[in-house]
């Protein structure tokens, strides 16, 4: 989950230090969704619930893509027997990835743990990795539009999830477990693959360049304000506003089945729909773009001002290690009861030790477990 990242690289193995920065906007993004109250005393949708439902777990798989990408070519895919190593060190990290996923989702945190469902977005990415920006845009995109319509189809077959986090005792139960992880579950992989491919879509994209960075944002905004505009239209004679208002703060990964299909008309956090996914899709690219030029600026205005936002954002650098942290810091056996300043401490606490990180230039334990065993299975040249 740490990635490659120097606002413009000067060599393949270069870091992207303005990747980090869009971590570390989404770790903190997910922390604030899982800490404050998602609406006001007075029943308002919070600015924070409005701001990162449903995004900041949303740029968190875009930026897995991105990752991909960026050990396996970056602009140019790795083909032959480069790309079957990596083949192979992607598979390793996913593995990996899920135990942690896996474990993690055997704590009392009330949370739903996106690791597991994580892993399996590595996997399904494999036949895809061969491919370049155009195609993987058009994919993405088509992607989001119908996956959700098979899922749709499809759920009404298959049994009930489980709970919001896989955990190791459902591997007694593989198929019911495989079934949650691809499409009943919390963020199913299926119709999330949308957001891989967008992400591997933009590791495959010159990202030292301000005009990429810059369309990103322009792009990313026309299709998220689109999104959002077309499905209010859509859903205004549908709906409601007690229906919307309900779903407003998030649908834990799904849409009714036993309601026609009115609900992939939606734009709600974690409904999975195709609005959603446009929505949350470009509003990730929106982000990557702006964190690619805000690096950017700082560097041309005082290039040490890079390293400094390298540190500062440090956190982006180890997000397996600081988000697997914030899950264990959720449990009341390692946390005190949730107080209104619980979001400060969660973050001055991620922050601090992803900047000590930073500054020794080290990377995170569980970062450095999974790179370890990823470059032995497959000698992977970069780091994602």
């Amino acid at each position: 989950m740490a990635g490659a990242s120097a606002s413009s690289p000067t060599h393949p193995g270069a870091r992207l230090v303005g990747i980090d920065v869009a971590r570390c906007v989404a770790l903190l993004g997910m922390v604030a969704t899982h800490v404050l109250d998602a609406r006001t005393p007075a029943g308002d949708v919070a600015a924070s619930q409005w701001l990162a439902g449903g995004r900041a777990s949303a740029l968190f798989a875009v930026l897995a893509g991105v990752s991909l990408a960026l050990v396996t070519g970056r602009r140019t895919p790795f083909a032959g027997r480069r790309r079957l190593r990596a083949t192979r060190a992607v598979v390793v990290r996913a593995v990996l990835v899920g135990l942690v996923g896996l474990l993690l989702g055997e704590l009392d945190t009330g949370l739903a743990v996106i690791l597991t469902y994580y892993a399996v977005l590595f996997v399904l990415a494999l036949p895809f990795l061969g491919l370049r920006a155009r195609p993987l845009l058009v994919l993405a995109v088509g992607w989001a539009v119908l996956a959700p319509v098979v899922s749709h189809l499809v759920r009404p077959g298959l049994p009930d999830r489980g709970t919001a986090s896989p955990a190791l005792d459902q591997l007694a139960e593989p198929g019911r477990l495989l079934s949650e992880l691809l499409l009943t579950g919390y963020y199913p992989a299926v119709p999330w693959l949308a957001y891989l491919l967008l992400g591997l879509a933009l590791g495959r994209l010159d990202l030292g360049s301000a005009r990429v960075a810059a369309r990103l944002v322009g792009v990313g905004l026309a299709v998220a304000v689109g999104a959002t505009l077309l499905s209010g239209l859509l859903t205004r004679d549908r709906f409601g506003a007690a229906e919307l208002d309900r779903v407003a703060t998030g649908m834990c990964g799904q849409t009714p089945t036993d309601d026609g299909w009115r609900w992939l008309l939606v734009v709600a956090p974690h409904s999975t729909t195709p609005f959603d996914l446009l929505q949350t899709g470009g509003s990730a690219a929106v982000v990557v773009g702006l964190c690619l030029l805000l690096v950017a600026a700082v560097s041309a205005v005082a290039g040490p001002g890079e390293r400094a936002v390298q540190v500062l954002c440090g956190a982006g650098t180890m997000t397996l290690t600081l988000y697997s942290l914030h899950v264990v810091m959720r449990t009341d056996a390692v946390w005190p009861a949730e107080e209104p300043d619980s979001l400060v401490w969660h973050v001055l606490v991620l922050a601090w030790v992803g900047a000590l990180y930073a500054a020794l230039d080290r990377s995170g334990p569980l970062e450095r477990v999974v790179a370890l065993a990823s470059r032995r299975a497959g000698g992977t040249t970069g780091r994602g």
